[in-house]
């Protein structure tokens, strides 16, 4: 494996799930981490448990503002960012028919467009130095549709699309841009009416998605892991 001590790292979405444990697996692996989510009491919870290493940096990542002052503060107090991975997302569930505005403007701009404007902020760093990595978080609901989840999975397919056109357009630059799927993972989206029923120690853990994410970022340099799909061993 290639070390990433001492590299930098952005997570999104560090408060909680998936983007606290790949914070800490990262933070643990040597890597400074910066740490953005809204919540700023999580992101403390998530810096007292990954240590020095860590930086909180509250983030709300729907504004574009507060996307280009969480890179711009992470580059200036702990050097240029080496590791993106967007973890923030959000699920709401329900029939198209019944489905609010404000309701789909939360899931796309939180979980898509978030993601572009991370990616747009901080690639131009990564082109000059010749290096990054970039992992988005997905979802199997990225690869097949299910009734009433249609905008959370229009959300999630575009993740996958948009992870795949931008890593054809920056791999020449030696930046590796990948995309994780996990299926069933045991966090907080309890209002998902698909994990009703579901038996919780069945399920994907936050560490297993951690788990997938460091072997993408310690990969050697020849090396290029575009997608991962991640499963419980056992349907939950």
């Amino acid at each position: 494996m290639t070390s990433i001590e001492g590299k930098v790292a952005v997570v999104t979405g560090a408060g909680r799930g998936i983007g606290r444990a790949i914070a800490l697996e990262l933070a643990g692996m040597g890597a400074k981490v910066a740490l953005a989510a809204r919540n700023a009491s999580e992101l403390e919870q998530t810096a007292r448990a990954g240590g020095a290493a860590t930086s909180v940096i509250p983030t709300d990542v729907r504004k574009k503002d507060d996307v280009q002052r969480l890179l711009d503060q992470a580059a200036s107090t702990l050097g240029p960012v080496d590791i993106l991975v967007n973890a923030a997302g959000i699920g709401v569930f329900g029939q198209v028919t019944a489905f609010s505005d404000e309701d789909y403007d939360a899931i796309l701009d939180t979980n898509l467009r978030s993601i572009f404007m991370t990616c747009r902020y901080v690639l131009p760093s990564m082109i000059a130095r010749g290096k990054g990595d970039i992992v988005n978080i997905a979802s199997i609901a990225g690869k097949v549709g299910s009734a009433t989840r249609a905008v959370y999975c229009a959300s999630k397919f575009g993740v996958v699309g948009f992870t795949q056109s931008l890593a054809e357009e920056v791999r020449q630059h030696g930046i590796r841009v990948s995309v994780v799927c996990p299926g069933s993972t045991d966090t907080t989206f309890s209002s998902d009416p698909h994990r009703e029923g579901k038996v919780k120690g069945k399920m994907l853990l936050p560490a297993d998605v951690a788990h997938a994410v460091r072997m993408l970022v310690t990969q050697e340099p020849n090396s290029f892991i575009s997608e991962i799909i991640l499963r419980p061993t056992q349907k939950p």
